[in-house]
């Protein structure tokens, strides 16, 4: 590596807006404020909920049921026709 090139990598405080506040190293100068950490994340505190947008799970449930309906009337269809022949 050359020398005199690469900026300083120091010890930095990152500041959360819940107040929770922690040590890591960085090249940005000065604290790190930021909006969400890991002590306040829905994800890791376990109060995460999952959220269906616009009924889209609802919506791909009833396509795939669709689908599902069309197959087993071929299905039928196919059975009654190969009946048929065999008679």
């Amino acid at each position: 590596m050359k020398a005199g090139i690469h900026p300083a990598y120091e010890e930095v405080n990152v500041v959360c807006a819940c107040g929770s506040t922690f040590q890591t190293r960085s090249t940005h100068k000065g604290d790190l404020r930021v909006e969400i950490c890991a002590s306040c994340h829905p994800f890791f505190t376990g109060r995460q909920k999952l959220v269906d947008t616009e009924g889209r799970v609802d919506r791909f449930q009833k396509k795939f049921a669709k689908a599902r309906e069309l197959q087993a009337q071929k299905k039928t269809a196919a059975d009654a026709k190969a009946a048929k022949k065999v008679q």
